[in-house]
């Protein structure tokens, strides 16, 4: 188990690149599995989470080429559907969440996949009903087996249907799309989750021979084909950690550019920021961030408290409430932060209390933050992250911080952003990487 050590207090300066987009990276790596031809993918971030997903479909039998630090080839020609029964994979498909997405190109071309109760983030309920109901729409036969821990599909026979989701889940809607691309027939799927993510998916697949249209919106249809062929993609900017880099810079008084942001792709959360008081200057597709001694918080029109909270694409995304929120510590003013979909993911402020923020949880989906105004600072203090949106901003918070903060347990930061400790290094931050 690593630990950071980080002297705190130290404001930072220069460029920094943000790596490819985690969220991404899994639906399209999972995606090779639908072609036996070659696809390059391109700006893959190097993260535990997705190096375990490159790691599993190599497992599966898929040929896996890395041609250079950020680009991979993949060849799924001749795939070992019998290691899904192996004791190996229920061990590794376990320990990642993201192993959900195998599901819709293995169903799509095998007609059977199964897979044990994923892992991941501790951050509350995260059902899958909206994955395997709309595979028994397609005509798939599901089963839980509690003796096993094992989710079992058998999909010999799918066809197209209109399919109106339960909730406008990103995997989820990832996942039908990839069963239904070979699927007998039209599918539409209404409710589609329409983040960029979805969007670069469908592209792709797209390239491959796919007939998907209603890109970029909540309505997708499909039209099934008989088989995909290889493709190169590259990847979109991590707009998660392009939002931790504009809270870092304010929260430490920071000069910071944020090189190719993928800025047209950002959506709403440029604009969040700056109702946090931040100043930041778009130039081209880059983001520069002029050091800032104070930021006011906005109010609403009148004059109530500001809110900020999450929705589906393209409201706020919820894997940067936990920025916000740490970024709003030393801002003038106050913030309601609501976090809607994830019940635990704000349980973290406590250590934020221990450093010193004034932060009160109203319930596990609320926390309202009174701003320091930058009359105190926070203290580092010794803590551990409890998952990878967190862990970030406790990050944050102790390169912030007056004196030097110990935090435990960071493969979950890991598991989201590549080489954390080294690239701010590069920008002056004092962080030391203690093995234990």
């Amino acid at each position: 188990m690593s630990s950071f050590k980080i002297q705190g207090g130290t404001k930072l300066k220069g460029e920094i690149t943000p790596q490819g987009a985690k969220n991404e990276a899994l639906q399209i790596i999972a995606a090779v599995l639908l072609s036996a031809e070659p696809i390059t993918i391109n700006k893959i971030p190097n993260i535990r989470d997705v190096n375990k997903l490159i790691e599993l479909v190599g497992d599966l039998g898929a040929k896996v080429e890395k041609l250079g630090p950020e680009s991979y080839r993949f060849t799924a020609k001749d795939l070992d559907v019998g290691f899904l029964e192996t004791d190996q994979f229920k061990t590794k498909a376990a320990s990642l969440r993201g192993s959900i997405m195998i599901l819709g190109p293995l169903l799509a071309r095998y007609g059977y996949a199964k897979i044990p109760r994923p892992g991941g983030d501790k951050i509350g309920r995260r059902r899958l009903d909206t994955h395997f109901l709309g595979f028994e729409a397609l005509g798939a036969k599901f089963n839980y087996s509690a003796k096993d821990g094992f989710y079992k599909i058998d999909a010999s026979d799918l066809n197209g249907k209109y399919i109106h989701l339960d909730e406008a889940s990103v995997t989820g809607t990832a996942n039908i799309l990839m069963a239904a691309v070979l699927a007998k027939g039209t599918t539409t799927i209404y409710n589609a989750a329409c983040e960029p993510y979805i969007q670069q998916l469908c592209k792709m697949l797209n390239s491959m021979g796919a007939k998907i249209s209603g890109i970029s919106s909540n309505l997708l249809t499909i039209e099934g084909v008989n088989e995909l062929g290889g493709t190169e993609h590259t990847m979109l900017p991590d707009m998660i950690e392009v939002g931790s880099f504009i809270g870092l810079a304010a929260m430490t008084q920071s000069e910071i550019t944020i090189k190719g942001a993928g800025v047209k792709h950002l959506g709403l959360i440029p604009g969040i920021f700056q109702k946090l008081g931040i100043k930041l200057e778009i130039k081209g597709d880059d983001i520069y961030i002029p050091a800032q001694s104070r930021y006011e918080i906005d109010t609403f029109i009148d004059g109530s408290i500001m809110t900020v909270a999450d929705a589906p694409w393209p409201g706020f995304t919820p894997d940067l409430l936990s920025i916000v929120l740490v970024t709003a510590i030393q801002a003038k003013g106050t913030v309601l932060v609501h976090q809607k979909m994830f019940e635990s993911r704000l349980f973290f402020v406590d250590k934020l209390i221990d450093m010193g923020a004034q932060i009160i949880l109203c319930d596990p989906h609320r926390a309202t933050v009174i701003g320091l105004d930058r009359k105190q600072p926070l203290k580092g203090i010794k803590m551990s992250s409890p998952d990878i949106r967190a862990g970030v901003s406790l990050l944050i918070a102790a390169l912030s911080a007056e004196g030097e903060s110990i935090i435990s347990n960071v493969e979950q930061i890991d598991r989201g952003y590549q080489n954390i400790d080294s690239r701010l290094t590069a920008l002056g931050a004092k962080i030391e990487r203690l093995e234990q």
